[in-house]
C-alpha cells in the first residue's frame, strides 16, 4: 500500500466509518464544549449548567441505547461482531455498547440527585458538571480500548477530574487534604502503570491487545514456563499494569486513598467514584484477560503464566474483601463506611475475572470440554457484568439516603442518625433494603449477584482448587458484612434520637425521598426478575469468547 493509500485509508476510517459508533464520546464532548462556552462567555448559571449537561447525557444516553439495541440484532447474524475503531486503537462490540449506556445513565441519575440535594451550588455547578461529565468521558475510552496507551489514557482522562472533585468543597480542610493523598496515590499508580506498559511494548513490539499473540510467540519462543526471564517479565509487566486498573477498583493494596477521598469529598463524589470507576476499570480488566488469554492459548507452553495470574488475582480478591469487610467494623462515618464496603465490593469482581482467567486458560482434551470451558467462561463474564448492574442501585440507594439524612442532620456520623427511622420510616426502610442487598440476603439482587459470581467461583475451582477456597472466603464475607450493616441498621431504628437532635423528615413521594425510591425498586426487582438483563448479559459475555 502506498503513502497516498494509506493516507486514504486512514481518513476513510477516521472521519467517515469510527466516529458513528464513536457518536456518544462525540456527544459528550460536544457537551463539554458547550459547557465551557456558557461558563466562559455567558458566565452560566448552575441551572443553565445542570440542564446543559443532563440535556447532553440524555442524547448521548439515548444514542447508546440505540447502538446497543443494534448491536444485539446484528449478534444474531453475527455471534462475535466486533468493529476496530480508529485504526484499531478502539473496539466497538458488546461490551463497549453496554458499559457505555451503564455509565450515561448513572451520569444522568447523578445529575439528577445534584439537583436535588443542592451540591454543587449556583457558582460552581458549570466547573462540577465540566468534571464529572469529563471523567465519564474517560471511563468510557478506557472500556472500549484496544491498545495499551489507550488504556493508559482512559485512566488518566478519568482520574484527573476526579482529583478536583474530591476537592470540591474549598472551604472544608478535609476535602483538600483528600484530593491531595488521592492525587499523590492517583500519580504514584499511574506512574508504575507506564512503566509496566512500556515493558510490554519492549516485549511485544506492539501496543495493540489484539495483535500481541503473535508477538508474545515470537518472544517466548515455544517456552512459556515461570523459569524463562521473558514469561518473569511478562508477569512482572502486567503486574504493574494491574497497579493502575486496581488503584481505579480500589483493591488491596491500592485501597488506601479510598476511605479519605470518600470522607473528605461530598456524597455526592464519593457516589460516582463508587459506582463509575469501577464499571470502566473492570470493563478493562475483562478486556485485557480476553487479550490475554487469546495470547497465551496460542502458547500452550505459557499457560502457566495465565493459571498463576487467575489464582494470584483470586487469591488478591479474597484478600480485598476480607480487609474491606473487617476494616468496616470501627467505622462511625456513613461516607467513610461505604468507602470501605466499596473495597469489599471490588473484590467480588475481582473473583469473576479470576474465575475468567482460570476457566479461559485450562487445558482442554477435547470439543466437548472446550465448549464447556467457553459456557464457563461466558458465565463468569457475565456474573462480573450483572453485579456491576446491582451494585449501581444498591451504592445509589445507600449514598442518596446519606445525601437525604445530612441535609437535614448537617451530619454523616452514625450516631447522631439515632432514631431516624421514627420520623423518615420511608428512607429507613430504602437503605434497609440497599444494605441487605450489598450483604447478598435473598430475594434482592446483591443475593442473585453474589451466587452468579459465587457460581463461577465453583466452575473454576474444577480447574484449580484454589479457587473453592476463594469461593468460601466469598461466601463467609457475607456473614461478616452483614454484621456492621446491621450496626447501621440498629442505630437508625433502635436506639432513641440524642435529645437535641432535629427529626429528619422525608416522604418518599417528594423530592430526594422520590429519587431514593426510585433507585431503590431496581434492587429489589433485578432479585426478582433476573432473566432480561440475565439474557442480554450473557449474550454479550458469550459475543466475546472467541
Amino acid at each position: 500500500m502506498g503513502l497516498v493509500e494509506a493516507i486514504g485509508e486512514l481518513f476513510r476510517d477516521g472521519v467517515q466509518a469510527s466516529p458513528a459508533r464513536f457518536a456518544c464520546e462525540l456527544i459528550l464532548i460536544a457537551t463539554l464544549a458547550a459547557l465551557l462556552i456558557d461558563r466562559l462567555l455567558f458566565r452560566g448559571s448552575g441551572v443553565g449548567a445542570r440542564r446543559l449537561a443532563a440535556v447532553g447525557t440524555a442524547i448521548a444516553l439515548g444514542v447508546g441505547a440505540w447502538q446497543l439495541a443494534g448491536w444485539l440484532v446484528d449478534h444474531e447474524s453475527s455471534p462475535t461482531r466486533s468493529v476496530p475503531l480508529f485504526s484499531g486503537l478502539l473496539v466497538f462490540d458488546g461490551l463497549t455498547a453496554f458499559i457505555r449506556v451503564y455509565l450515561l445513565l448513572f451520569t444522568l441519575l447523578m445529575i439528577s440527585l445534584t439537583s436535588l440535594s443542592g451540591i454543587p451550588d449556583r457558582d460552581d455547578a458549570p466547573d462540577f458538571y465540566l468534571l464529572l461529565l469529563g471523567s465519564m468521558l474517560g471511563l468510557m475510552v478506557l472500556a472500549a480500548a484496544n491498545h495499551w496507551m489507550i488504556v493508559f489514557l482512559g485512566v488518566e482522562m478519568a482520574s484527573v477530574p476526579s482529583y478536583v472533585l474530591v476537592g470540591f468543597l474549598k472551604g472544608r480542610r478535609i476535602s483538600s487534604e483528600a484530593a491531595l493523598k488521592y492525587m499523590v496515590y492517583g500519580a504514584g499508580a499511574s506512574g508504575v502503570m507506564l512503566y509496566g506498559i512500556s515493558l510490554l511494548l519492549g516485549l511485544l513490539g506492539t501496543g495493540s491487545l489484539s495483535e500481541m499473540g503473535p508477538s508474545l510467540l515470537g518472544a517466548l519462543g515455544g517456552d512459556g514456563s515461570l523459569a524463562t526471564p521473558i514469561t518473569r517479565t511478562l508477569i512482572l509487566a502486567l503486574a504493574l499494569v494491574f497497579c493502575g486498573i486496581g488503584y481505579k477498583l480500589s483493591a488491596v493494596p491500592f485501597q488506601f486513598w479510598c476511605p479519605d477521598a470518600f470522607q473528605g469529598a461530598s456524597a455526592e463524589v464519593a457516589l460516582a467514584l463508587s459506582i463509575a470507576s469501577k464499571a470502566g476499570a473492570t470493563a478493562a480488566l475483562i478486556r485485557i484477560g480476553l487479550a490475554m488469554i487469546d495470547v497465551l492459548r496460542i502458547a500452550p507452553s505459557a499457560q502457566e503464566v495465565g493459571t498463576t495470574l487467575g489464582v494470584g488475582l483470586a487469591v488478591l480478591a479474597a484478600i480485598t474483601t476480607t480487609f474491606g469487610n473487617l476494616s468496616a467494623f470501627p467505622q462511625t462515618n456513613m461516607k467513610r463506611l461505604l468507602a470501605y464496603s466499596t473495597i469489599a465490593q471490588a473484590g467480588y469482581l475481582l473473583m469473576g475475572v479470576a474465575a475468567l482467567f482460570v476457566i479461559g486458560l485450562a487445558p482442554t482434551a477435547s470439543a466437548a470440554e472446550a465448549a464447556r470451558q467457553a459456557t464457563g467462561s461466558a458465565e463468569a463474564i457475565e456474573a462480573v457484568l450483572f453485579y456491576l448492574c446491582v451494585y449501581c442501585f444498591m451504592n445509589l440507594g445507600a449514598f442518596s439516603v446519606v445525601v437525604a439524612v445530612r441535609n437535614q442532620l448537617f451530619s454523616e456520623e452514625l450516631p447522631q442518625w439515632a432514631g431516624v427511622a421514627r420520623t423518615a420510616p420511608g428512607l429507613a426502610i430504602c437503605l434497609a433494603l440497599c444494605l441487605f442487598s450489598l450483604t447478598g440476603l435473598p430475594p434482592l439482587g446483591g443475593f442473585v449477584a453474589k451466587l452468579k459470581v459465587l457460581g463461577s467461583l465453583y466452575n473454576a475451582g474444577q480447574y484449580h482448587p484454589v479457587l473453592w477456597g476463594v469461593m468460601v472466603v466469598g461466601a463467609l464475607n457475607t456473614v461478616i458484612s452483614l454484621v456492621y450493616y446491621l450496626r447501621v441498621l440498629q442505630t437508625i431504628f433502635f436506639h432513641p434520637a440524642p435529645a437535641d437532635a432535629v427529626s429528619v423528615r422525608q416522604p418518599l413521594g417528594l423530592g430526594l425521598g422520590r429519587f431514593v425510591a426510585l433507585v431503590t425498586v431496581p434492587v429489589v426487582l433485578l432479585g426478582l426478575i433476573v432473566d432480561p438483563l440475565a439474557g442480554l448479559l450473557h449474550d454479550i459475555a458469550r459475543s466475546l469468547i472467541r
